[in-house]
């Protein structure tokens, strides 16, 4: 099909203010988080499940490549437009449709950002758990489509352990439903496969989310270490003693000296690593879990634990983690996050390795992780307007990657695989 004609098929579907296909349009669209790059034939923003049924099922009937799209915040090259083709970007399809507090579910369309439902909810008492760092600006299709985590997932899981339901468009233009508001569904569970699927199998058009009650006490704590040892064996031992805190994040010294730079966040600037421990749940018996994680941090070599006084105190050290990746741009234009999970016991000896590469190949790599759950984030620190220096940069990712699949774990925690 011609691509003129597919642009006045797609604006019968939708509207003809609702495609795009100017050259500087097309290159707004033709990158993300990631270090690749390619160009749509066309951008496409329906505003029902039927717009994107018919969208699909011309795509489908002309064999035009197609690809779901969100914020754009996918760090893996999920979002981009290899072979061309159209690009489904749902920023008007983003309505919170439904907060049933009765059954303790939400029901979005995919454009809602993760933050606007969580500050709705919390309105009422009740969170929705999943916490990527980027949910200030990210979707909850893109979350659907990599299964996304964050911090909070230590304890509370990824967001598949979230999902109750989904209506998703096929890729014929065929519209299923698979779940719904209850909490156990009989059968397959279609919800398992299409939750991190990457938009291989469909694209979401509503999802039915799972609501928790908030906690009624919360604690958080900055350990700070010496070294980065010290702190990856306490978060082994906090585990080992049967504690699982809400979340176990560390930062090393060179990602705390970025984020000083712009957030002020507080962190030591002569310490190798902080950790930061929040606890939830009951108040009563926090006081006597916070005895016990400070004794084993301890235990650990730690130099000091302060805890967060108040909402304030905690918000800031928060806004530094999660303001992290964005920070490391005072260090060099460009960063490359790999996503490698490895088991708890093995942090020390795979982080140090992490370090090797990054003198083997003379990059910075600053380190950022959900250390609970051995989810590590390499950040490795360049220039991509330098050729030679980004194919070092690719060269040690890959590396990085073989070391932590190599100690028994993944190529992926939370940001889906993607074209890496």
């Amino acid at each position: 099909m011609e691509k003129q004609a597919l642009i006045e098929r797609l604006k019968e579907i939708v509207g003809p203010e609702h495609v795009l296909s100017s050259d500087m349009d097309l290159a707004l669209y033709s990158y993300d988080a990631s270090l690749e790059k390619a160009m749509p034939d066309v951008v496409v923003l329906p505003a029902t499940t039927e717009e994107v049924s018919k969208i699909m099922a011309l795509a489908y009937k002309e064999k035009i490549p197609i690809l779901g799209r969100g914020s754009g915040t996918n760090l893996t090259g999920g979002t981009i437009p290899v072979k061309g083709g159209i690009i489904v970007h749902f920023s008007r399809m983003n309505r919170i449709l439904d907060i049933d507090i009765d059954n303790r579910t939400a029901t979005v369309e995919p454009g809602v950002i993760t933050l606007d439902l969580q500050t709705e909810v919390l309105k009422k008492g009740f969170v929705y758990q999943p916490d990527p760092a980027s949910q200030k600006v990210s979707t909850f299709g893109g979350n659907i489509a990599e299964n996304s985590g964050g911090p909070h997932c230590l304890k509370y899981g990824v967001t598949s352990n979230h999902v109750l339901g989904l209506e998703v468009v096929l890729n014929d233009g065929t519209v299923v439903w698979t779940g719904g508001e209850s909490r156990d569904n009989p059968g397959y569970d279609l919800i398992g496969i299409l939750v991190g699927s990457e938009g291989t199998l469909g694209l979401t058009t509503k999802i039915v989310l799972k609501l928790e009650r908030a906690p009624e006490a919360v604690k958080t704590m900055l350990a700070v270490y010496d070294t980065i040892e010290d702190g990856a064996n306490t978060v082994s031992a906090i585990i080992a003693e049967g504690i699982v805190p809400a979340t176990l994040e560390m930062m090393d010294n060179a990602v705390m000296r970025a984020v000083e730079e712009t957030i002020k966040a507080g962190y030591p600037l002569d310490a190798a690593a902080v950790l930061i421990i929040e606890l939830d749940g009951m108040p009563e018996g926090m006081d006597e879990k916070i005895r016990q994680v400070i004794e084993i941090c301890r235990r650990n070599n730690v130099r000091e634990v302060k805890l967060a006084k108040d909402e304030a105190e905690r918000n800031l050290l928060w806004a530094g983690r999660k303001g992290a990746f964005g920070a490391v741009g005072q260090v060099r234009p460009s960063y490359m996050c790999c996503d490698g999970t490895v088991p708890r016991t093995k942090l020390p000896e795979v982080l140090a390795k992490v370090i090797e590469v990054g003198k083997k190949y003379d990059l910075p790599i600053g380190n950022v992780f959900h250390a609970g759950d051995g989810n590590l984030h390499p950040l490795i620190m360049f220039d991509e307007r330098d050729p030679e220096e980004k194919e070092r940069v690719l060269k040690a990712s890959t590396e990085i990657l073989k070391i932590c699949a190599d100690a028994g774990g993944t190529i992926s925690g939370e940001h889906g695989v993607g074209l890496e």
